[in-house]
């Protein structure tokens, strides 16, 4: 038994591969359950330490650190599940629960990626990795789950599935815009949106009540935590009142900052919970030297009897080396644990003998790995169908997303249509990132238009929700805050053909920065309905505007709004653009010019916990009659639910 200075036992990892050896135990006696004594008995780090579990001192130090062990096995994607033994004897000592690895009745796909799928797979796997919602939960029963629960970590889905077919997915870099948007949205819940049901990753209840309302048609379906939330809005957006449109003296312009997430004032939320489970950059990729080990072993047991190099090996697992020197340390450091994990203990009947049978003499003379036996470790190797179908939505939801760059978005794409063949129909599930919009139905026609020098004939709605029809030359599509907008040049009478004339309609409004007529027109993508190609007479001059001055004609003729606040310094007042504040009474007045009457109405609504007044009375009306709207809506949801 190992003793530490003060007496007490302590943990002894001679090898430093403690978590391996409980893998190995497992797996060489699945299906078969193991108590905390046979663990404990065969795992040599374990026995070292606390031998027979004589005490409950040595029985509850092998307890702690092997939960510690699971759950580093567990957010790596390897999950052990427990019962309670059908009896328990004191005398022979198994009063503890039992263990097995937790492997499904499915069997691993596995499937074989290039190179150039690498830094995609990474992203997706991330994304796939912090989401919440899985197709196993969802047929699970419903169980009372606290919506203050951040999403990660979560249980894994079995099987650390990818790094034992995708060797090199934990050495590539995901780009630290995606880490810090999917980190923030700490929750989620399922929406309803035009009948299909997508999981929704959100900040706090603000967030997710914009997201809902700017989806006209949806609704939360659970958790009932989030629809309470919801409605608590809705309350309070009834009861705003009108606010004094007058401007003080002391106003401060407020410059748009990058705020990757918000503070969450409702009674439900813990901030010390969410502060408690915040993650730190990209967690699932850097991994340790056990992570690394444990990838290693899983690879190899997916490919027992292949050979591979300890540089191919090497530059797999740690990366591509900048130099000779460097290629030689990364070669021992493989060669290193390449003994490790085939290293024999003093006692040849305790976990750490052997996970494999080596080829000593090919490695010797040649260093080639070659690998045999792996103790039953191939059943970890490949993906589970239920990953797999979250990994395709994750990879699907980042082709049509902006969070990659273009390059990536087009081999997502090539990547998608490959997992996907091997998706059961109808088991993909909806992802869905608030603020961060897939690519509308009408976003082809409007990139086809652009790159064509075609004319488009479109159908949209405007921010009062009517529909309209026009004709005009697409010229720029952009995202701005996670959304697409389209940018047309409306004068376009000389190019259409005849029969389109009555289409065309010049914005002639004044732009007030120029004194001219504005011409362009600048509108939310997802608000165009149906885009029809039309060939123009001839070519036509567009002139080359910056996506920034662009921006800018959306506000040149908006509508002045007001509302207060019951506070100073909150956060999601600090994220409109050109927006001014004041103090008033216990809170603030901010100003701002809307180019959409319907976004605002969203927004009073997403945040009417904290605003008790709006202006302008046409501002307000929307506002309360779309909140009783949703309240109707929402109560005739739940008697059909019922």
């Amino acid at each position: 038994m190992a003793e530490g200075t003060n007496g007490r036992r302590r943990f002894s990892d001679k090898w430093g591969k403690h978590e391996l050896d409980v893998l190995a135990v497992l797996s060489s006696a699945f299906p078969q359950w193991l108590t905390s004594r046979q663990i404990a008995q065969r795992v040599k780090a374990y026995a070292d330490s606390y031998g027979e579990l004589a005490d409950q001192a040595a029985k509850a130090a092998f307890a702690k650190q092997f939960q510690r062990d699971r759950a580093k096995l567990a957010a790596m994607g390897i999950a052990i599940e427990s019962r309670q033994p059908e009896y328990s004897s004191k005398s022979e000592g198994q009063d503890f629960a039992s263990y097995r690895l937790q492997l499904g009745d499915e069997p691993r796909i596995r499937l074989h990626f290039a190179q150039e799928d690498l830094p995609v797979l990474a992203a997706a796997n991330y994304l796939a990795r912090s989401i919440s919602m899985s197709s196993s939960n969802q047929q699970q029963p419903a169980q009372h789950a606290s919506r203050t629960t951040p999403r990660v970590p979560q249980t894994p889905i079995p099987g650390l599935g990818l790094d034992s077919i995708a060797p090199g997915l934990g050495t590539q870099t995901i780009p630290e815009t995606l880490v810090k948007v999917i980190d923030s949205r700490r929750f989620a819940a399922t929406v309803d949106v035009d009948g299909e049901h997508i999981n929704v990753a959100y900040t706090d209840s603000d967030d997710l009540a914009m997201f809902v309302l700017e989806h006209p048609g949806a609704y939360i379906v659970s958790p009932q935590e989030a629809v309470d939330a919801f409605n608590r809005r809705l309350d309070a957006a009834v009861n705003l009142s009108l606010a004094d449109e007058s401007s003080g003296d002391n106003g401060a312009t407020v410059v748009t900052s990058a705020i990757s997430s918000h503070h969450d004032h409702d009674d439900e939320d813990d901030p010390e919970t969410a502060k408690a489970h915040q993650k730190k950059g990209t967690s699932f990729q850097t991994g340790s030297e056990v992570d690394r080990r444990l990838r290693l072993m899983l690879f190899l047991s997916a490919h027992l009897g292949e050979e591979y190099s300890l540089a191919e090996l090497a530059e797999r697992f740690i990366g591509k080396a900048k130099s000779e020197d460097e290629l030689k340390k990364f070669v021992n450091v493989i060669h290193k644990d390449i003994n490790t994990l085939t290293t024999v203990s003093d006692d040849g009947e305790m976990a750490g003998s052997q996970f494999f049978d080596i080829d000593w003499s090919l490695l010797d003379a040649e260093g080639i790995v070659s690998a045999t036996n792996s103790l039953g470790l191939e059943r970890l190797a490949g993906i589970s169908p239920q990953y797999l179908s979250l990994l395709t939505a994750s990879v699907s939801y980042l082709a049509h997303s902006p969070l990659l760059p273009q390059g990536q978005r087009d081999q997502a794409r090539s990547l998608y249509e490959r997992l996907h063949a091997h998706v059961v129909p109808g088991e993909t599930p909806w992802l869905s990132l608030t603020g961060y919009e897939l690519e509308p139905r009408s976003f082809s026609a409007v990139k086809r238009a652009i790159s064509t020098d075609s004319l488009l004939d479109m159908e949209y709605t405007d921010g009062a929700g009517r529909t309209r029809r026009r004709l005009v030359a697409p010229a720029k599509i952009f995202v701005d805050e996670g959304v697409y907008y389209a940018a047309v040049w409306t004068d376009v009478a000389d190019v259409a053909p005849k029969d389109k004339q009555h289409l065309v309609q010049k914005d002639t409004r004044i732009n007030r920065a120029t004194g001219k007529p504005r011409i362009w027109q600048v509108l939310r993508l997802a608000r165009i309905e149906h885009a029809e190609l039309v060939k123009p007479e001839h070519a036509i001059e567009i002139p080359d505007v910056p996506v920034n001055e662009l921006r800018k004609w959306s506000f040149d003729n908006g509508t002045a709004a007001v509302f207060i606040t019951d506070e100073q310094d909150l956060a999601f007042t600090k994220t409109l653009s050109g927006a001014t504040i004041e103090p008033y009474g216990t809170g603030q007045k901010v100003h701002l010019t809307v180019s959409s009457d319907s976004w605002f109405v969203a927004f009073c609504i997403a945040h009417a916990r904290h605003i008790s007044a709006v202006a302008p009375e046409t501002l307000r009306t929307m506002i309360v009659a779309r909140a009783q709207r949703e309240l109707s809506v929402g109560q005739h949801e739940d008697t059909d639910r019922d």
